[in-house]
């Protein structure tokens, strides 16, 4: 579970997002970072029984870093007002699929995994592994415990192409899969999660049903 003193931390920063209150309020940051990598460490430790490839990470390993990067962007906002996680092989940095937690108090919190707008070469891999095993693939996405908890892959805009990539055919069963430049699938989670002695389990349950997804995009990629 989270302290109620790290929600209030991400609250007050949203509505003061300046150094000079985030450097007053250091200590409360410091605090506030310690419990979200002890909810980490949980984390890793519940879903590295079942996935042995994240199972040596460490929370300093997977947590973003609370700074934004302004330099290519309107909002100069200099600091995020949330905290996540990226459960990966390699860490928070590697470029296979993983699992990923996103603490935002106000309702906006989600667990979701799967790959972000990975690099052309990733795409290529990953569209080809799909259409050679479109079964499997179909089979996990529509799994019902998966679409109980995700419901489908993520379409947002930006997400696919209009047309299908070069190579692929317009009837083909999994052209509107193979047509994604991310598959990735997104779960809310509540405040009242946030603070509750089962958050760990409840985000190590959704991360297990992601699993099969996981593995399948990862395999994609090393081949």
């Amino acid at each position: 579970m989270l302290q109620n003193s790290t929600l209030k931390f991400l609250k007050d920063l949203k509505k003061n997002n300046h150094k000079t209150w985030f450097d007053e309020n250091r200590k409360s940051f410091e605090t506030a970072k310690a419990d979200y990598a002890s909810l980490v460490n949980e984390v890793i430790k519940g879903l590295g029984k079942k996935d042995a490839s994240i199972a040596s990470l460490t929370a300093k390993e997977c947590v973003f870093r609370i700074n934004r990067d302004v330099r290519f962007s309107k909002n100069k906002d200099p600091y995020k007002t949330n905290m996540g996680m990226y459960l990966s092989r390699g860490g928070k940095k590697s470029l296979f699929s993983g699992y990923y937690f996103h603490l935002e108090p106000g309702g906006k919190s989600f667990a979701a995994g799967g790959l972000w707008m990975p690099e052309a070469e990733v795409i290529k891999k990953v569209r080809q592994e799909i259409d050679y095993n479109w079964d499997e693939f179909n089979r996990i996405i529509q799994n019902k415990k998966f679409v109980a908890t995700y419901k489908a892959l993520q379409r947002e805009e930006g997400m696919a192409l209009s047309r299908e990539p070069k190579g692929y055919e317009k009837d083909n069963p999994a052209i509107e899969y193979i047509k994604l430049k991310s598959w990735v699938a997104t779960t809310a989670f509540t405040d009242t999660q946030l603070t509750s002695d089962k958050l760990a389990k409840d985000i190590v349950a959704a991360f297990e049903t992601l699993q099969p997804l996981i593995l399948f995009l990862n395999r994609g990629i090393e081949e």
